[in-house]
């Protein structure tokens, strides 16, 4: 063999060395890449299980607030007409004295009573009626059935005469008055 082949034999052997040594450099890359795509793979499984639980999560707790509100609200009217029962009662007990009692005062005291109770009891629930008379008309608070000429200068702007009576049920309007206004 001569010196210039020797010389191209040695160029291939470091060439075939070289190539050697990228493909082993290529395959640690790749194999690196592989592992580090499988990481965040495995990362991002355990993200999406994270959120999914979550969503689930928040699923049932609308469910369970939904419920509860639903059974709040029949638990708070339930209250409301046991309250309403015993004047119910007396209301009965009313009517049949009307039947055979003569005495017309009799009457009014004991229908009095009735309406007193449901006032109270109404009271007791946090209904509370509104003062509507010789305020000034509020558009917030009161319904203008109709405006009259006020018979003075300081009536003008103010509430005449209640037609309605309107409701605040623990501090929160729950109707309006209808009224008169003064012109």
């Amino acid at each position: 063999m001569t010196e210039k082949e020797k010389d191209i034999q040695t160029d291939r052997q470091q060439a075939e060395d070289v190539n050697q040594a990228g493909a082993q450099v290529e395959t640690e890359n790749v194999n690196a890449e592989e592992a580090a795509l499988d990481k965040k793979q495995q990362e991002l499984n355990e993200m999406r299980d994270k959120y999914l639980r979550l969503v689930a999560e928040f699923d049932n707790f609308k469910k369970r607030n939904a419920k509860e509100r639903i059974e709040l609200i029949q638990t708070a009217n339930k209250e409301v007409i046991l309250a309403m029962l015993e004047v119910l009662d007396d209301a009965d007990r009313a009517a049949k004295q009307l039947e055979t009692s003569q005495d017309i005062n009799t009457i009014k005291d004991g229908v009095t009573l009735v309406f007193n109770k449901l006032r109270s009891t109404l009271q007791a629930k946090g209904l509370k009626a509104m003062e509507s008379m010789h305020t000034e008309f509020n558009a917030d608070l009161h319904e203008a059935i109709t405006g009259i000429p006020a018979p003075t200068e300081e009536l003008k702007g103010k509430v005449l005469d209640e037609l309605q009576k309107g409701y605040y049920l623990n501090d929160k309007l729950i109707r309006h008055a209808r009224v008169v206004v003064g012109k």
